[in-house]
């Protein structure tokens, strides 16, 4: 994973790739290596009509099947690509500041995606646009295979 991620970022850079995975999402930082690796799971509460994000990742997954009614555990993915990119999109901004922390809230990272290569033009735009929504400076998307060499 290291080797292929690496030729995208600068050296020293806190910069990231993230495996969106149906099931888990992988955070790689270039120097660190895998930093998170949690469930692909957001919880959204919704009161008065108003949705908002209650959990994500593993304090999501925790809350599946003991939330009341108003507390719902959505998996943002599909057969490995976005089925709800306003959920995905704030699972990704949740990932990166828990990666990046409040001392990069003004450092804006480059981060490399990994897509499914059956994935269609506009499910790959989809991810672009969450990752550029969630804060990333520039997005590079990857066929997983190649990923995976």
């Amino acid at each position: 994973m290291a080797g292929v991620f690496s030729r995208f970022f600068k050296l020293g850079s806190q910069n990231m790739a993230i495996d969106l995975g149906t099931a888990n999402t992988l955070v790689y930082v270039q120097d660190r290596g895998i930093v998170l690796n949690e469930p692909s799971v957001v919880a959204i509460e919704t009161l008065n009509g108003v949705k908002k994000v209650k959990a994500v990742g593993d304090d999501a997954k925790m809350m599946m099947g003991k939330t009341p009614d108003n507390i719902e555990a959505i998996r943002p993915l599909r057969d490995g690509v976005i089925a709800d990119i306003e959920i995905a999109e704030e699972m990704i901004k949740h990932f990166i500041r828990k990666v990046h922390g409040k001392k990069n809230l003004f450092r804006y990272p480059e981060i490399v995606i990994c897509v499914p290569s059956g994935s269609t033009s506009v499910e790959r735009r989809a991810i672009r646009d969450a990752a550029s929504n969630a804060g990333a400076s520039q997005v590079y998307l990857i066929l997983e295979p190649m990923a995976g060499a």
